[in-house]
């Protein structure tokens, strides 16, 4: 089950990047994530009260490590969402994905999972499709911008999965979730608050909101299945296979939001998911 949740989490992770660009036109960055989050955090709360999860099995520990989790999370998306306001899904997307070469370099230090000649190899191919996928940002003003708000967004990212591997030993799931986007929204919200952000919901027009909700159930259903498949299996292969969702975007990037692909790109591309796809022997 934790190898399906897996897959899930990508595919749902991948809707998420493009419905969140088609949701941030004319608006504040931290503004739509502050918004977003608000939706996964009833999501999530809502998935909690219909599978009537409890507490049981929580500590101080499961609990600091929950916390520190959600703060990474809030600081990746802050960083993500403003990479994604200036720069093409094509081009924030790859970059934000090195969280999974990070990832597993954490998980073999502190979880001490094994390490192969087949996963150092699918870590070279990762990391050489991660480069054949970045390309020049067509906004050349804020160029240096976008690409330290994407290395941003995925150092934190990495924190993250590691952070939560250890807060979620003998806790439910979707409680670990619930409570992780309690600390995200506060974040969020804060920055909304200090970067004077705010705009009146009045503002946002119908399409924009749509968007912006679907982009947060989206997430909800994506955390759901990440942590779920996290708690089961080891991080060194569920949150690769979670970055599959970089397949999802770019399609949806072509498709729906026109941005043609190159064949360096999509060379990178085949490299990311046959690495990925090893991984799963």
């Amino acid at each position: 089950m934790w190898l399906i949740n897996a897959f899930l989490s990508a595919l749902f992770a991948g809707a998420t990047a493009v419905l969140s660009k088609m949701g941030l036109e004319d608006m504040s960055s931290h503004y739509v994530t502050a918004l977003r989050t608000s939706v996964v955090l009833v999501f999530t709360w809502l998935m909690v009260w219909v599978s009537g999860s409890d507490f049981s099995g929580l500590n101080a520990q499961n609990l600091l490590f929950i916390v520190l989790s959600g703060i990474a999370t809030g600081a990746s998306w802050l960083c993500y969402y403003r990479a994604l306001s200036l720069a093409d899904v094509s081009q924030v997307v790859p970059i934000d994905k090195l969280s999974t070469f990070l990832t597993m370099i954490f998980a073999f230090i502190i979880f001490h999972e094994e390490v192969t000649p087949l996963k150092i190899l699918c870590m070279l191919m990762m990391m050489f499709g991660t480069y054949l996928m970045i390309s020049k940002p067509k906004q050349k003003a804020t160029s240096n911008h976008w690409y330290l708000y994407a290395l941003g967004s995925a150092f934190f990212a990495s924190l993250t999965a590691i952070l939560a591997k250890i807060g979620i030993i003998n806790v439910d799931s979707q409680t670990v979730t619930a409570l992780r986007t309690i600390v995200v929204v506060m974040m969020a919200w804060l920055v909304v608050r200090v970067s004077h952000s705010y705009q009146p919901l009045s503002m946002i027009h119908k399409k924009q909101a749509f968007f912006i909700v679907l982009s947060g159930v989206a997430t909800g259903l994506s955390w759901l299945c990440y942590f779920e498949a996290l708690k089961d299996g080891p991080a060194s292969v569920v949150v690769p296979i979670d970055k599959l969702s970089i397949v999802i975007s770019i399609l949806f990037a072509y498709f729906i939001l026109h941005e043609k692909q190159s064949r360096k790109t999509l060379t990178g591309l085949i490299c990311i998911v046959v690495s990925t796809l090893l991984l799963i022997i």
